[in-house]
């Protein structure tokens, strides 16, 4: 193939209407220090009323706001702390009450008596009983029911005479109306 010749660069055919010297570009003098301090410094000029005065209070202002930011938030972390531990306290506390319980239960159904009474409910029980079972859904005992507390031997029992009931029945009882009376409390 045959070679291409080079092409002319631009510095070698210089263009019609250029001038035959070339000018020098204009360089700008550096200011004389006299100059320098007639047109003083950003330093010396207030920007938008920012002074080096008021620049340093703002940031010792946020200095000291992201200081007291830290310190409450590390209260308000040791607050939460003892809130937690409070609350822990209050959960072993009923956590042991329900240890005690669960193992005063645990001796209760390892007593030989115990075991007897449940096995009578599988009619485990001598040839002579006669088995019998509560239902699961049987209403608690009245509180005035033979064998209660209320009506045992050696409770103690408010009598009203006849004539008190004629009175309390006339002219109401001698207590407050705003306490429940034993009547009303009871029915």
């Amino acid at each position: 193939m045959p070679r291409r010749a080079a092409r002319p660069t631009a510095a070698a055919d210089p263009p019609e209407d250029a001038p035959d010297e070339a000018t020098p570009e204009p360089t700008v003098a550096s200011p004389t220090p006299a100059a320098a301090a007639a047109l003083g410094s950003l330093a010396d000029m207030p920007v938008a009323g920012l002074t080096r005065r008021r620049v340093a209070l703002l940031l010792g202002a946020l200095l000291a706001a992201w200081v007291i930011l830290l310190f409450a938030r590390q209260i308000g972390e040791a607050s939460e702390a003892g809130s937690r531990a409070d609350a822990m306290r209050a959960s072993n506390a009923a956590l042991e009450t329900e240890v005690a319980a669960l193992q005063g239960e645990l001796a209760l159904i390892q007593r030989e008596a115990y075991i007897v009474q449940q096995a009578r409910q599988y009619r485990l029980g001598t040839s002579r009983e006669i088995p019998f079972i509560l239902a699961d859904d049987a209403p608690p005992l009245a509180p005035d029911a033979p064998g209660s507390a209320a009506v045992r031997l050696g409770a103690v029992t408010e009598r009203t005479s006849p004539l008190e009931s004629w009175l309390d029945l006339l002219f109401g009882s001698g207590e407050d109306p705003g306490e429940p009376t034993e009547a009303s409390a009871g029915g």
